[in-house]
């Protein structure tokens, strides 16, 4: 992560630098050997010679002794008379007290004198170093914890700028989302070239709220900005601000803000924005919680500095609906950007870019496999090629091939394939009878999507399953294909009732499926001739409260009865539909149930080569059930 020096020069920020403490601190290490060594070698200013007490008596009676120096009363420092008057240095040191040293050195007419020890430099340092190297490592290490942002710096931002680096991210790294780009162009010209406006006495937005679901690309188009800009990216999430210490919050906000100012220009990114900027007042426990200090201290900040400072707010964010009024007003995020679901063009687009960094062979169709994978994110066709990746070195291939691209679709789509899994034989065909329902009538219906494969190996926690692929992206549905939707979703329960007599518990999530989507016509999409054009059961769900207390009926009880009426009457023609026509092609079921207990798996023209299905669809009954 780069260093954040002061930019305001104009001047990139230098690149990371090994921590400071770390250095000082081997510094001081080899500090202490150098003057442990000068104490050592060079403590002693003399090269005296040390005798026993004893020696020095034997020296003294043979009149060898010229001069000492009682130091302390305890050590003695002296001269021997040596051989043709050289003289030889020594000490020695007084073991006990002799009371007759004193005449024994007058008898032979020694020189004596005393002195008191003086204190060697070397030896204060010497004693006092353990010391100072103790509150120096003190002090090292309070200095690194400050800088980590840990125990003593609750209230510093733990945002992360990004800046130069190897690899730039920019709008050519970002495929797709034109008008996103569009839109975020003018900060970017902004940031280059803020003259221009200030000149015509236009203003930026100070914030840009990028909204989408998860995965389509919001933090990457964050990062591209800031690369097409060139300028400092400060990158944070909104659950960082939050701690359980009061006050933290709005701390880290304040520092992440000053920061801002001094790398100006610059781009602060707060991802997830809806973890700090909800609604305020929505909590049981009163309105001035933490969270709240937060959001106050941040709409204090982006309207508090001006758009000249050239510190621009991006924030991403899933769940707009919650966000408080006072962020999404003019002067603050007064601008939003939406960042849709890729199209079947930009599923292309995306598709190729993660493709170069992998080897691919001739055979692989992108544009097939964008068709292939409608409704998919950005994230999930970068999982798609990387899933594609690792079933290639599996094979020990060398490039990755279409199969593999095929075989990493349906695992993300479907789930992983559980081969291992033992399942008797009854309950195997039972569950090809049900697939196969599902399967069949994918044909005859004009409003269902294209089957795309169906099978009877268990996957994720399904037994089997029919998998359908839309033709083209779709936006909105029609009642038609909603009502075959649900007519598909009871294949299988009706084809267990035509061959067994009976149905079994897998048919579960099916009913499941088909009765949300009923509710949802009668209740929300004005879908039911008796009801009307009118939504019914509106669920206000405050942010902290729960589901259940937040539900309640704004219709009476006999509209309530039509409701139930209008659903039910929706499902039964839908069951009575699937089991017609699932009755008159009994043997087309029987076969292709059979079919599936030898190969496990079938997609659509293997399905219509068994069956004697043309292309299109086989309209066995005109029309659809009516509104």
């Amino acid at each position: 992560m780069p260093d954040q020096n002061d930019n305001r020069n104009g001047n990139k920020p230098d690149l990371p630098i090994a921590p400071k403490g770390n250095r000082a601190a081997l510094v001081l290490f080899f500090s202490i050997i150098v003057l442990l060594a000068v104490f050592l070698f060079f403590g002693q200013s003399e090269n005296s010679r040390e005798i026993s007490y004893s020696s020095f008596l034997s020296y003294l009676e043979l009149g060898e002794v010229k001069s000492i120096k009682i130091v302390d009363q305890r050590d003695i420092e002296g001269v021997l008379k040596g051989k043709g008057g050289a003289e030889m240095p020594f000490t020695t040191r007084i073991p006990y007290f002799d009371a007759e040293l004193m005449a024994k050195l007058e008898e032979k007419g020694v020189s004596v004198t005393g002195a008191i020890s003086g204190t060697s430099p070397f030896q204060i340092l010497f004693e006092l170093t353990p010391w100072i190297f103790g509150f120096i490592m003190i002090w090292i290490m309070m200095k690194q914890v400050q800088g980590n942002n840990k125990a003593f710096s609750f209230g510093k931002s733990r945002a992360k700028m990004y800046s130069d680096s190897n690899k730039k991210i920019t709008f050519e790294d970002v495929a797709g989302q034109k008008e996103a780009k569009y839109e975020l162009m003018e900060v970017v010209d902004f940031l280059k070239n803020p003259n221009k406006f200030l000149k015509m006495g236009a203003k930026i937005p100070k914030g840009v709220l990028l909204v989408g679901m998860p995965g389509t690309g919001k933090t990457l188009i964050a990062k591209a900005t800031a690369g097409e800009a060139n300028v400092p990216f400060f990158h944070m999430s909104g659950s960082d601000f939050v701690e359980m210490f009061v006050g933290v919050g709005a701390s880290r906000v304040r520092d992440l803000f000053e920061q801002g100012r001094k790398h100006a220009p610059c781009i602060i990114f707060i991802d997830e924005l809806d973890a700090v900027g909800r609604t305020r007042g929505s909590g049981l426990g009163g309105g001035h919680d933490e969270r709240e200090q937060t959001l106050n201290q941040m709409l204090v900040e982006m309207d508090g500095f001006d758009t000249k400072d050239g510190v621009i707010v991006l924030a991403a964010t899933n769940r707009p609906d919650v966000l408080d009024p006072a962020l999404l007003r003019p002067g603050r995020f007064d601008r939003q950007v939406v960042v849709a679901m890729p199209d079947v063009n930009e599923r292309t687009e995306i598709l190729k870019i993660h493709m170069r960094q992998i080897p691919t062979s001739g055979d692989v169709d992108v544009e097939k496999l964008s068709r292939a994978t409608p409704g998919t994110s950005g994230a999930d066709l970068a999982n798609l090629v990387n899933e594609a990746a690792l079933f290639a070195i599996r094979k020990n291939k060398e490039a990755v091939e279409m199969d593999d691209f095929e075989d990493a679709r349906d695992k993300i789509l479907m789930g992983v394939a559980r081969k291992s899994l033992v399942i008797a034989d009854e309950e195997k065909r039972a569950t090809a009878i049900h697939e196969s329902g599902h399967a069949l009538l994918h044909y005859f219906l004009a409003h269902a999507d294209s089957l795309h494969k169906v099978t009877i190996v268990p996957r994720g926690r399904a037994l089997g399953l029919a998998l359908s692929l839309p033709d083209k992206d779709t936006y909105s549905r029609t009642y038609g294909w909603l009502y075959d939707r649900i007519v598909i979703s009871y294949g299988g329960y009706a084809a267990e009732k035509i061959i067994y007599g009976e149905t079994t518990t897998g048919a579960a999530q099916d009913i499941k499926q088909a009765t949300e989507i009923a509710q949802k016509m009668v209740r929300e999409w004005g879908m039911a001739k008796d009801i009307g054009p009118i939504s019914l059961g509106e669920d206000e769900e405050p942010i902290f409260l729960g589901r259940e207390i937040a539900q309640h009926k704004d219709y009476s009880e006999a509209t309530a009865q039509k409701i139930d009426a209008a659903i039910q009457g929706i499902l039964d023609s839908a069951l009575e539909k699937a089991t017609n026509i699932l009755k008159r092609e009994k043997d087309r079921l029987v076969k292709l149930a059979d079919e599936l207990m030898q190969v496990e798996t079938l997609e659509d023209k293997e399905v219509r080569e068994l069956l004697g299905l043309p292309e299109g669809k086989l309209l066995l009954e005109e029309g659809i059930a009516p509104c």
